[in-house]
């Protein structure tokens, strides 16, 4: 009697072939990270930190030098007003009762049209005052002060030295004139208006 025995259904079988390669294990992909190292992190931080100081450290030095380059052009025309105001001055204090016309044409140089009129309807006035009293004046600059300065008109003090002779006074006299000059920068440095003038004038 034969007895057949089951095959028990737990057992391995294991393969004989000896070119068969065992099956490979698969282990779970671990997501990706971004590592950044901490030294990196650092410099680029100062890298940050110095284009920023450049930029502001570059800005002042702008505004340093916008400041001095205004305040050398303010300078610059305050000295432009004081030369045209004392070389008007000084040729409106040169006076010769022998030739009054020129005189005439020295206080209408560099003036506006408006005030140069002005000079052309007194002139026949002033000529009447020289000519009796023999007049004749020379003037030296002693300084000139900006008073004022709105929007480009300068109003300029200048002090003159004047030494006038006259029949009254043939030997001479000195006196000190201060006149108040107004110069419009903005009309191509013109005068438009002077006082103080009566004091270098006969009588005053």
């Amino acid at each position: 009697m034969t007895t057949t025995t089951a095959a028990d259904p737990t057992e391995t079988t294991m393969s004989t072939d000896p070119d068969e390669k065992p099956s490979a294990t698969h282990q779970p992909r671990t997501p990706a990270t971004l590592s950044i190292r901490k030294s990196t992190a650092a410099f680029g931080a100062l890298v940050v930190a110095l284009v920023v100081a450049l930029a502001v450290t570059g800005a002042m030095l702008w505004s340093a030098n916008r400041e001095l380059r205004e305040r050398d052009d303010a300078a610059a025309a305050d000295q432009h007003a004081e030369h045209v105001a004392t070389d008007y001055a000084v040729g409106a204090s040169n006076i010769d009762f022998k030739d009054a016309n020129a005189w005439v044409g020295r206080l209408k140089a560099n003036t506006s049209p408006e005030l140069a009129n002005k000079f052309d309807a007194t002139a026949p006035k002033l000529q009447e005052l020289l000519v009796p009293l023999q007049w004749t004046s020379s003037a030296t600059p002693i300084d000139a002060t900006i008073a004022s300065e709105t929007g480009g008109i300068y109003r300029v003090n200048v002090f003159l030295n004047v030494t006038s002779t006259s029949a009254q006074t043939p030997t001479g006299a000195q006196t000190t004139v201060t006149y108040n000059v107004t110069v419009d920068a903005n009309n191509d440095w013109k005068i438009t208006d002077v006082g103080g003038m009566d004091g270098a004038l006969p009588g005053k």
